[in-house]
């Protein structure tokens, strides 16, 4: 072979390569994970009518929120006491980031997740077909266990001069992220105060990502289900003067007739600048899981080894994972079935509750 075809021959080889590297780049690029979670600032799809195919095997995901929430990080050690614990074969639990409550449960009605960490109120609702979920109710979840209570968290700073929910017109308010029992709730309660949607300038992401916002002043006030005390406020307290809007008189009066929500106070022991209690509306925390891709017998080890293991987790809000509190914010929901074996082996169903179950 001559010079010339042999440079000629080299040409194509190389030519060949740069087709098929160029060819096989873009299968992959296009479904690049974004990630998800309550920051996403997607609106989570709330439709439940289709069936679908879940989890493979006993691999079982369990939706929980935001990175930057509660959920999540305890959620992530929910997961390990289940797979250090339970023995069935094949079992695994890999705790997601998702948009929380009404995700999680939309999640569970088309299929999509066996285990989901949300509010009690959302889960009534969610059974009954109201709210988020009008049309589209949800039933095929159940009970699995009260995880800790969630305190409705309104903050802003004192630089804004706001000192009630009221004052809040015109302003920009961070709401929460869609989704979430945040958003839902805080719109419930602006609406119990006079200010209906564009009143005010509506943020909508997780309270994390916001309370930088509240530092820099780019927002008024930011909206939360937390739990007590919630480190992002204790470290918004370093920065600036924090100042809790409280939720009382004709306010509270129009939540607690609306809703499921029941009155609290923050006393002043939860943060060091807090110098008297403030009054605030809570819910429970609960564990759901399918009743479609959760069967009885991995429901009881699931309910069984969580909360007989509970001192393995270190999150503060574990705490509150007891044998005294596993049934707050069962009331209304159906249990699981594999839940309420576990619990009626307890003793913690009288005769009334498991004739109501059967």
């Amino acid at each position: 072979m001559n010079k010339k075809g042999f440079l000629l021959m080299i040409l194509l080889f190389t030519f060949g390569v740069l087709l098929a590297a160029c060819g096989g780049g873009t299968e992959d690029g296009d479904n690049e994970d974004t990630g998800s979670g309550e920051d996403s600032g997607g609106e989570p799809e709330v439709e439940v009518e289709e069936e679908g195919t879940g989890g493979s095997g006993d691999e079982i995901q369990l939706g929980s929120g935001s990175t930057g929430g509660t959920y999540y990080p305890l959620g992530q050690q929910m997961a390990n006491v289940l797979n250090d614990n339970v023995e069935l074969e094949g079992f695994d639990v890999s705790s997601v980031s998702t948009d929380a409550s009404v995700d999680n449960l939309a999640r569970i009605g088309r299929g999509e997740m066996e285990l989901g960490m949300t509010v009690h109120t959302t889960a009534l609702q969610a059974v009954n077909g109201e709210a988020d979920f009008e049309g589209n109710a949800v039933e095929n979840f159940g009970f699995m266990g009260h995880i800790y209570p969630e305190v409705m968290q309104v903050v802003t700073t004192e630089q804004t001069g706001i000192t009630s929910i009221e004052e809040l017109e015109g302003g920009t308010v961070n709401l929460g992220p869609p989704g979430s029992a945040s958003n839902a709730a805080s719109k419930l309660i602006l609406e119990a105060h006079g200010l209906e949607e564009g009143d005010y300038e509506a943020r909508e992401e997780g309270f994390g990502d916001a309370a930088s916002q509240l530092q820099n002043g780019n927002i008024d006030a930011n909206f939360g289900f937390l739990g007590l005390p919630a480190g992002n406020i204790d470290e918004l307290a370093t920065q600036r003067e924090v100042v809790f809007l409280p939720i009382e008189g004709e306010g509270l009066e129009n939540i607690e007739a609306d809703s499921d929500y029941s009155q609290l106070d923050i006393e002043p022991e939860m943060y060091d600048f807090l110098e008297e209690p403030v009054s605030t509306v809570t819910a429970y925390a609960i564990l759901v899981g399918s009743t479609d891709l959760v069967d009885e017998e991995t429901g009881y080890e699931i309910t069984k080894q969580l909360y007989e293991n509970t001192d393995s987790i270190e999150h503060q809000q574990g705490q509150h994972m007891t044998m005294e509190n596993i049934m707050h914010g069962s009331e209304g929901l159906p249990l699981h079935p594999g839940s309420e074996r576990y619990f009626e082996e307890e003793g913690l169903l009288d005769g009334e509750e498991a004739e109501d179950e059967e």
